[in-house]
């Protein structure tokens, strides 16, 4: 029992920490508490990624994204699923143009960026497109100073990975400064998260990593899940695995999927909405990562090295 109360302790200290920020006299936003938002400084970059398909990961960027705009963020969703994107969907939105008009050259990514409900900005992905599911390093340096122009525009990035450990996946979470992964209950979707981790932790070096668990039935399932993550990490892995929460299976999130719209501007006084806006709180509160790794800088210096291993 006392374990459980720990690791239940984990999600709540954050909002206890907001709480009590917020309460303190002459306090500040986070944000502005920490400067990681204030004009001219590098936005915060993370990847929301898994390791098996299906476990809603988009639904979560989505519906985080918006949280994080209704509160009055300058958020950009760079939508990292190159194959098979769909972040343009969720929103029920048509983009003219998508990445690969830009990897063809034909167009610059200020072109492609589109508009998405209350000021959230996305770089959509195009759908169907074989020829990105495995960028080469010119098509990764071109991409990565293109970014950069963009690098003050934002105090947040979301990038929306694809499922799996291909290398695009792999890349775009080792350039992100903070990497979430996001499974269910499902023992295959816990499996292959796992698998993600160790990867991710033996290839690349990443040591820090967050967690939520969609589609639950309860609250001790989400810590359930998080302990059978945190169990065999623990014993096999050097890393560390910090719990974000965990999303109730909702009626309302599969009716706004299919009506592609995202709970938080559908229901907002939804329970989940409120789960939602909190995930969205907690991840402003995540403790910055000293150096440059997250910032859209790091991307450049993350392509010259993978050029070099490539031209080996």
């Amino acid at each position: 029992m006392r374990e459980q109360q720990s690791v239940s302790d984990q999600a709540e200290t954050l909002r206890r920490l907001r709480q009590t920020m917020s309460d303190a006299p002459g306090s500040v936003a986070p944000e502005s508490a920490s400067g990681a938002y204030k004009s001219g400084k590098v936005p915060r970059v993370f990847s929301v990624t898994s390791g098996k398909g299906g476990v809603g990961k988009t639904a979560v960027v989505t519906n985080v994204a918006l949280s994080l705009a209704r509160a009055g963020k300058r958020v950009l969703i760079l939508d990292a699923d190159l194959g098979l994107a769909n972040i343009d969907v969720s929103f029920g939105l048509t983009p003219r143009y998508t990445l690969a008009d830009f990897f063809s050259s034909s167009r610059e990514l200020s072109e492609i960026l589109i508009d998405g409900p209350s000021g959230l900005r996305i770089l959509p992905a195009g759908s169907g497109e074989q020829s990105l599911t495995s960028l080469d390093s010119p098509q990764r340096m071109r991409f990565v100073q293109a970014l950069q122009e963009l690098d003050e525009e934002f105090d947040i990035i979301l990038i929306d990975t694809e499922a799996g450990i291909s290398r695009n996946v792999t890349y775009f979470n080792s350039a992100a400064q903070d990497i979430v992964i996001v499974t269910t209950g499902d023992p295959t979707a816990i499996t292959d998260a796992y698998a993600l981790m160790k990867l991710l932790s033996a290839e690349y070096g990443e040591k820090n990593f967050y967690l939520v668990v969609n589609h639950v039935a309860s609250r001790d399932e989400g810590l359930e899940v998080y302990q059978k993550l945190t169990m065999i990490s623990n014993r096999f892995l050097d890393i560390a695995v910090d719990y974000l929460g965990c999303i109730p299976e909702d009626r309302k999130m599969v009716e706004c999927l299919r009506r592609q719209r995202a709970i938080v501007e559908e229901y907002p006084e939804e329970e989940t909405s409120r789960i939602f806006g909190e995930l969205a709180e907690d991840l402003l509160l995540t403790p910055e990562r000293l150096g440059a790794k997250g910032t859209l800088q790091f991307f450049w210096a993350k392509n010259l090295d993978i050029g070099a291993e490539e031209a080996i």
